[in-house]
């Protein structure tokens, strides 16, 4: 492996996340907020780093105390942030959300981190990279949506390996259909998928199937599709390969689940760029993501994550 590669590039939002102090109950019952480092693309970005990945996040915040505050927290993580943009005219964006054992109710404020536009992204950058990977989220909104596919399809035909979290949610998106054309384009670059039954959910707006579901990802271009299922575990499905289901490790006290399924995925990519096997890579998925079950807000960083896997 050449030294100079790019693990992951992850492309997409950064926040701040407002994570509620009281548990279980929702934004407009939550009386204060603790600050974190958030957004999926960077909790991917993050966690991939303190697994010793070598890590690029290409992001836009705005030249402002958040936006500061989001750099220092990348630079300490020794996260690359040459492809990070600062906007005198955009706002850092910022997130509510309320601490849940189960999928969070949030808030969203956003001004800079749809701001992601072509010359963040060089195809000296793509062509150094292994694993090009964003989100649902970050798909969203324009400039980002545009420049998000155009560099994926660049990616994809300089042989990097893509990666999408399908973390639909209705209120970010202008319709359902914009987002499913959206989503299937991005699927024509058979990117490793990662999804939640949650996300399903909404983006369906009914109860699917399992095997309907890998279906219509597999139809789009998709040869891998990770079904995460919560408290329930995984499943995954390889076009035209018997599915795997692995069942989740137990928690005995739920901290707080945002952020976990990025752990998940974090951790299947991790174990993925290592060339471990399928089943390899959700066993490592599982183990992180129960770690971070265990802790509010992003992982820790008095522990040693890598021990915690092996």
């Amino acid at each position: 492996m050449l030294s100079n590669k790019i693990d992951i590039l992850s492309v997409g939002e950064v926040l701040i996340d407002f994570i509620g102090h009281q548990q279980g109950v929702l934004i407009n019952n939550t009386r204060d907020y603790h600050r974190y480092l958030g957004g999926s693309a960077t909790n991917v970005a993050m966690n991939c780093a303190r697994l010793g990945l070598r890590s690029s996040l290409v992001a836009t915040v705005g030249n402002d105390g958040f936006g500061e505050y989001i750099i220092k927290r990348l630079d300490e993580a020794q996260i690359e942030t040459d492809n990070i943009c600062e906007l005198e005219e955009a706002s850092t964006s910022v997130i509510f959300v309320s601490r849940s054992e189960s999928t969070p109710d949030f808030i969203p404020y956003r001004q800079a981190d749809n701001c992601i536009v072509d010359s963040q992204i060089t195809k000296e950058t793509l062509s150094n990279t292994r694993i090009y990977h964003t989100t649902c989220f970050a798909l969203s909104k324009e400039p980002a949506q545009s420049t998000i596919l155009k560099k994926a399809k660049e990616a994809f035909d300089l042989g990097c390996k893509l990666s999408i979290d399908v973390n639909y949610a209705k209120k970010l998106w202008s319709s359902q259909q914009q987002a499913l054309q959206v989503i299937k384009a991005y699927c024509k670059f058979n990117p490793l998928i990662k999804i939640s039954e949650d996300d399903m959910l909404r983006l369906f707006e009914k109860k699917l199937p399992h095997n309907e579901i890998f279906e219509f990802f597999h139809s789009e271009g998709a040869e891998i599709v990770c079904l995460t299922l919560g408290s329930k575990g995984v499943k995954l499905s390889q076009k035209e390969k018997e599915i795997i289901t692995l069942p989740a490790i137990k928690v005995e006290k739920v901290q707080d689940t945002t952020g976990a399924g990025d752990a998940f995925w974090s951790g299947f990519l991790f174990a993925y760029i290592k060339e471990k096997t399928i089943e390899e890579c959700l066993e490592v998925a599982l183990k992180l993501a129960a770690l971070k079950l265990q802790n509010v807000g992003r992982l820790p960083d008095n522990i040693d994550i890598l021990s915690k896997l092996l």
